[in-house]
């Protein structure tokens, strides 16, 4: 008998035990062996597998359910007031990211390089025309406003303006082009790191 785990669940044809090898050794002479017909060993370590294959794919389909949505389709489907950035408590070591992806989509076209404002509303002072929770702004940006909100998606969800600027004008929506959520909560730590405000 030997001290390998499923020794006692196979045995040769002819009578003969397995010696203690690697699992190769026991692939390999897969053809000549016969289960053991007592063995609780085996069968524990089946359902064990079972059960450890199961609980892997449910938690890969859960990572890839959250990979396949946009950012879009997650502002959708999440209820309103459940979306939290994960950088909250310190966006500073996120912002400089977050500017970068603010520049690369040519924010700065409306908002002002710096966010300070130009034909849309300035993201540096204390008024937010909508809130600035977190959930608020992810749905801000990922949905859109007003016109360029694709079926008044942002407008159906309960959104009323809570504040006015001399400039506005409708956000256009940025969830199916912006292909991540990460990278939309970077841009609000960017956003923040500007903000006069943060009530």
């Amino acid at each position: 008998m030997t001290n390998f785990i499923l020794s006692d669940c196979f045995e040769l044809k002819g009578g003969k035990h397995m010696t203690q090898s690697c699992l190769y050794n026991l692939c390999r002479l897969a053809p000549d062996l016969t289960l053991h017909p007592c063995s609780f060993r085996w069968a524990l370590a089946i359902v064990f597998a079972i059960v450890f294959n199961v609980v892997s794919l449910v938690s890969q389909d859960s990572c890839l359910a959250d990979d396949v949505l946009t950012p879009f389709q997650r502002a959708l489907t999440t209820p309103k007031g459940m979306l939290e950035s994960p950088y909250r408590n310190s966006p500073g070591r996120v912002a400089e990211e977050g500017r970068e992806l603010y520049r690369a989509l040519d924010c700065s076209g409306c908002h002002g390089g710096g966010g300070g404002g130009g034909m849309a509303v300035p993201l540096t002072n204390p008024v937010w025309i909508y809130g600035n929770d977190d959930d608020t702004l992810f749905r801000v940006i990922t949905l859109g406003t007003g016109s360029l909100s694709p079926g008044d998606a942002f407008q159906n969800q309960g959104y009323k303006r809570k504040g006015s600027e001399a400039v506005v004008g409708p956000m256009p929506h940025y969830g199916d082009i912006i292909k991540r959520d990460d990278e939309v909560w970077k841009i609000i730590a960017w956003i923040r790191s500007t903000s006069l405000s943060d009530d």
